[in-house]
């Protein structure tokens, strides 16, 4: 959890970017948590000079079964979020955004984008309760839960940071989580595209075509 001194003025606004968000209790704004290198900005996504390889993280779905990311997703076109259901506001308005601009694309399209969302949560987020708040995004979106160790060493492999919930002052459970989307390319399985929380429909609308394709947005 520390930026390198070396980057360029690009990586630098990408590193201090990623920091944990309580959803629905603001950004915590001080703890940088992804070491990254961007080569360019484009609008809302980040290229990044050195792609995260997809990673080795083996969960739960929706459905009970287990789910091994990597090899489930081997040559697709994969968008990974990690967030939880219980969210007011920054998880279901990016997984809303991905689901409106992912409804745009040709049938065709469609079918070969994977959308993963991976809980912070898994105490309250059961592969039934999940399955049902997906349901209400895009019934083909891949919902993930288990163990919380096995989900935050995950999230680190992709540079995000996640806490275990906690509960704020007012007794309302919280999860601090990175709020990135992480775009990997069919043809290298290979993380090469960040996105922020401030991402929109347009954004993804206009990306998701390319990302597809395995080509830069």
């Amino acid at each position: 959890m520390r930026t390198k001194t070396a980057l360029t003025a690009a990586a630098l606004a990408a590193a201090t970017a990623l920091t944990l968000t309580a959803c629905g209790g603001g950004d915590s704004g001080s703890k940088p948590v992804a070491d990254v290198s961007a080569s360019a900005k484009t609008q809302a996504a980040t290229l990044l000079d050195r792609p995260f390889p997809k990673p080795d993280l083996v969960l739960t779905d929706t459905n009970g079964k287990k789910f091994d990311f990597r090899a489930e997703t081997k040559g697709k076109p994969t968008l990974i979020y990690f967030g939880y259901t219980n969210c007011p506001d920054v998880c279901p308005l990016t997984m809303g955004n991905i689901a409106v601009a992912k409804k745009a694309l040709p049938k065709a399209e469609q079918d070969k984008l994977q959308v993963v969302f991976v809980t912070t949560d898994p105490e309250r987020d059961t592969p039934a309760s999940l399955g049902k708040w997906l349901k209400g995004q895009d019934p083909s979106f891949i919902g993930l839960t288990g163990d919380f160790a096995t989900i935050q060493a995950g999230a680190r492999q992709l540079g995000i940071g996640i806490d275990p919930a906690t509960k704020d002052k007012n007794g309302k459970v919280v999860s601090m989580h990175g709020a990135q989307v992480i775009a990997f390319s069919p043809k290298t399985d290979q993380g090469y595209v960040l996105y922020g929380e401030d991402a929109t429909v347009a954004d993804y609308t206009k990306d998701l075509p390319k990302i597809i394709k395995g080509e830069n947005p």
